[in-house]
Parts: C-alpha cells; sequence; structure tokens
C-alpha cells in the first residue's frame, strides 16, 4: 500500500513539478501564487473556447475573409478552434494535478516549463479577445445570446464541480492553523457557493416557457453550400429536399447584362470558387462587368468544392454527388427563377455592386414566375420596383427602421425579446445565417418566422427544440440541484471534521508521557 502510494505521489510530481524528489517546504508560498496564476488561466482557456465553440456558427465569415487577404483557402477558424481545445485541455488537466497535489498535501512546485506555457496561453486568450473586439465585435451578442441557451446546463455544472472541489474546500479549512485563514477560505467559498446556487435567477431564456412558437422555416444560403457549390443549381436543387420555402442568393450583372449568381464581389471575385486563373491567365477582373456571359459559362464553379472541401462534408456526399459537383457551371438568375417556379419556391436575392435593377426586374417578369415568389430585398430601387411589380413581397433590413410586414436581419441583431415582440406583431421576421441547432433552437423558442442556414440539412427533420422547458418544471430541477449538492457538501464538511478530530486524538495520546505507577 504505501510502495503504491510513493509511485502515485512520484508521479503526480513528474507531471506537475517536473521532479521525481519532494519539493523545499519554503517553496510553497510562491507555488500558492502559481496555483492561483494557473486557476485564473484555466477559467479564461475554458471560456475563449467556449467563445469559440459559440462563433462557429460563423466560422465561414472568418475563413471567407482571410481568403480576401491571403487569396489561399484553409480552414482557418477549425484551426484557430482545435489549438484553442488543446491550449484549454492542457490548462484544465494542470489544475486538475494541482488539485490532486493539495489534497494529498504534496507541496505545490510548478515547473518553469509549464509557467512559460501558461503565460503564453495567457497571451493567447488575450489577443483573441482583443482582435473579437476589434474586427468581429458583432459575436459578443452571439455570446449573449449562446447564454440563453447554456446557462440552465453551465448552472448545473458549476454545481457539480463545486460539489467536487469542496472536499479539497474543506481539507484546506481543517488544515488552516489560524482562525482568520478558515473564516477566510470559508467565506470566500460560501459566497462562491451563493452566487452560484442563486444564479438561475438571473437566466432569462426564450426555451423556458409555457407555449412553443410554430418550427421557423428555411430559407437556403446560396442553396445548400454544405451539401454542394454554393450558388450552383446542384446547391438550390439540395436546399429543395430539405423543403425550403426560399432560395437566397447573390445576383451581379455581367458585361453584356446578363445577371448571374455569385457571391464575391471586388478584386478577383471569381478566384475562390471557379477557375478562372486557368481559364483566363493573368487576366485582371475586379467586377463582374470584365465578363461577358459567355465567358463565364467557361468557367468551372464547382471544382474547387471537392479539392478544397470547405466545410469539411465531402463524407456526406455520394461519389455520383461528388462527380454532379464538379461539373457545376456560374447559373444566371433566369435559371434559378426557372427552378424555383417548378418547384414552388419563393427567391431573395442581394445585389452586389448596386447594378441597375431595370434589367433583373426584366429577367424576373419574363420568367413567368408568379410575383408573390419573389422577395424584393435590395432598397437601392425599391420605389421603382414597387410600381413596376406591385405583387412582389417587399422585405426590409432591419436598421431601415420602417412600419413594415417583412424584416430580414442577422440573427444577433436583435434580441430574443425583440423578435418575440416583432412577430407578436404580425410581422414576418427572417433571420441569416443560422447554421447551428443550439442556434436554430433558441430562435424557434422566440418564434423567429422563419432561418436562412447554409445547414438545412440538420434542421429539416427536427420536431422540437434541442431543449424547452416549463418554467414550474425548471425551477424544481433547479432547487433540486442545490439542495442535493448542499446536503452532500454538509456531509463532507462533517465528515472530514470528524475525521480530522480522530487524527488529532491520536496525535495527542502519542504525545502523552507514561504515568509512573
Amino acid at each position: 500500500m504505501h510502495s503504491r502510494e510513493g509511485i502515485s505521489r512520484t508521479c503526480l510530481r513528474g507531471i506537475y513539478s517536473c521532479s521525481w524528489k519532494r519539493s523545499e517546504e519554503r517553496r510553497q508560498k510562491c507555488g500558492c501564487c502559481w496555483f492561483a496564476f494557473l486557476f485564473f488561466v484555466s477559467i479564461l482557456t475554458l471560456g475563449w473556447i467556449y467563445m469559440c465553440f459559440v462563433a462557429y456558427n460563423d466560422h465561414d465569415d472568418v475563413n471567407w475573409k482571410a481568403f480576401s487577404i491571403f487569396s489561399v483557402w484553409v480552414n482557418w477558424y477549425m484551426i484557430i478552434t482545435i489549438l484553442s481545445a488543446v491550449l484549454a485541455t492542457y490548462c484544465f488537466l494542470i489544475l486538475v494535478f494541482a488539485l490532486v497535489h493539495i489534497s494529498v498535501k504534496e507541496p505545490l512546485a510548478l515547473h518553469w516549463l509549464h509557467k512559460v506555457f501558461l503565460f503564453v496561453g495567457l497571451i493567447i486568450v488575450v489577443l483573441g479577445v482583443v482582435a473579437l473586439s476589434l474586427r468581429w465585435d458583432t459575436e459578443w451578442s452571439t455570446i449573449h445570446l449562446s447564454l440563453q441557451a447554456t446557462a440552465p446546463f453551465l448552472h448545473l455544472g458549476a454545481v457539480v464541480a463545486l460539489t467536487i472541489i469542496s472536499w479539497i474546500v474543506f481539507q484546506s479549512f481543517y488544515r488552516a492553523r489560524r482562525t482568520i485563514s478558515q473564516i477566510f477560505i470559508i467565506g470566500i467559498f460560501l459566497a462562491v457557493l451563493l452566487t452560484v446556487f442563486l444564479s438561475p435567477l438571473l437566466i432569462h431564456s426564450p426555451c423556458l416557457t409555457d407555449t412553443l412558437p410554430p418550427k421557423p422555416s428555411l430559407v437556403g444560403h446560396r442553396g445548400a453550400p454544405v451539401l454542394a457549390p454554393e450558388n450552383t443549381i446542384m446547391s438550390f436543387n439540395k436546399s429543395a429536399e430539405c423543403s425550403v420555402i426560399a432560395f437566397e442568393t447573390d445576383v451581379q450583372l455581367s458585361k453584356d447584362n446578363v445577371p448571374f449568381l455569385m457571391h464575391d464581389h471586388g478584386k478577383k471575385f471569381l478566384k475562390r470558387t471557379t477557375n478562372v486563373d486557368l481559364v483566363f491567365p493573368n487576366r485582371t477582373y475586379n467586377t463582374s462587368s470584365d465578363f461577358t456571359w459567355d465567358e463565364l459559362q467557361r468557367l468551372n464553379a464547382g471544382e474547387w468544392f471537392v479539392k478544397t472541401n470547405p466545410f469539411w462534408s465531402l463524407s456526406l456526399l455520394s461519389e455520383r454527388d461528388k462527380a454532379l459537383a464538379r461539373e457545376q457551371k456560374v447559373p444566371s438568375l433566369e435559371q434559378l427563377l426557372a427552378v424555383a417556379k417548378e418547384r414552388n419556391i419563393s427567391v431573395i436575392f442581394d445585389l452586389k455592386n448596386n447594378d441597375d435593377c431595370n434589367h433583373i426586374l426584366m429577367t424576373i417578369q419574363k420568367s413567368g414566375i408568379l410575383k408573390n415568389l419573389i422577395w424584393w430585398l435590395p432598397s437601392n430601387c425599391r420605389q421603382y420596383v414597387e410600381k413596376q411589380a406591385p405583387g412582389f413581397h417587399q422585405v426590409y433590413k432591419y436598421n431601415e427602421g420602417l412600419d413594415v410586414q417583412f424584416v430580414n436581419a442577422n440573427y444577433n441583431a436583435m434580441s430574443t425579446e425583440k423578435i418575440r415582440n416583432i412577430t407578436g406583431n404580425n410581422v414576418t421576421v427572417n433571420l441569416w445565417v443560422v447554421n447551428q441547432r443550439w442556434l436554430f433552437s433558441l430562435l424557434w423558442c422566440a418564434g423567429a418566422s422563419s432561418v436562412t442556414t447554409n445547414t438545412c440539412h440538420l434542421f429539416k427533420d427536427m420536431s422540437q427544440p434541442d431543449w424547452h422547458l416549463v418554467p414550474s418544471v425548471y425551477r424544481i430541477i433547479w432547487i433540486t440541484a442545490d439542495v442535493v449538492s448542499l446536503l452532500v457538501m454538509i456531509t463532507m464538511f462533517f465528515v472530514q471534521g470528524k475525521a480530522r478530530n480522530q487524527i488529532f486524538v491520536l496525535e495527542s495520546e502519542r504525545t502523552v508521557p507514561l504515568l509512573p505507577f
């Protein structure tokens, strides 16, 4: 038994201190400071990886921005997330070893190499938060939304964690020799405990409700870009299989005024999704008007999808689908309208270069599609379109601030309370771009009318949100968890106190001299 205990302690020292010998007692004060720093960095890295997972809904924006800078398509966001996960796991494991050190009364002597890694981790997290605040500040709204979806589970996790850690806290309490130290330890712990136990009073989630709104309809963002090359006929057909109510796309005008579908715009706008550099090498192109429709038809718009696997989703495709993806061309608006007309699916689009709406309107009217299937979003020629085609659904951006009946907004542009209030006034609200189940579930609970998504295949078969609770049921779960945790901690406190008294009595008996008779 002693041998096994010795091996365990040796291994603990080897991992935490990188030393097989017991540390000197004089190093313990510094060791406690490093433990506090380790705890601080661990909390920060766990918070950072949480932010990375929450922001994953918009990871394609990061990759697209990086591509516009480096002209190379790499899943940068996934690389950042993996490195962050490794960092958070490392810090958490070192923290666990530190807690075990405290539990077995092993002096805390963190090795300098761990200290260096902790400083590196701290710098990475700080730089990440600064970059998020400066270049992607809208994600703070996403993080706020995520807490409405995860707060009940974070509360339960915190209760479990505190219950486990309380054993070590009570050990430290009984080991403290000064009364002031005991008061400090138990005072801090009770403050944290009270905060965690009562935190549900601050939780306000739309999924804690007695009535669940209808499931939001789906709008295919550039079709179904996870399952097929974006803005291609194959992509829109894939989204139609998800029973979407509308196709969302981006329209530009060619040199000969043919409306075609392409999201990227500006310098080298064809580079990401076509083989333009192979077909037209060394050609300068900055706008859609640099190419005629016949020239655009010479480009391949699907091979890039198979080569780069932008969403890591090729495993979901059959060999037939992969072959079909490789054959995709840049489609015209006319081709998309034909698909929408055949399938009775609406069309909503952006104009990327503020192009002349007349050619686009003429193409729509010539297609013969029902007017009520067109959701007109561009605001630069809205009045002209309203006169020429009064049957179109006029869709307004949220920041236009008008008294309207159809709003199209970024999912984090408004609070869940605002969404519920707007839809409660019979206003249709479409939110973009929603790609994760937790976010779709939250917006479902909030009452969104529809969502624009890259991942319609994930949502099409959902019959209910990932979680939804009646408030009274949640209160029972919350109170029960707190009470059970409190009873367990009280039991551990007195068990440790009793064990400590027995040890004290045994030590006292050993020190009492034998009296002669």
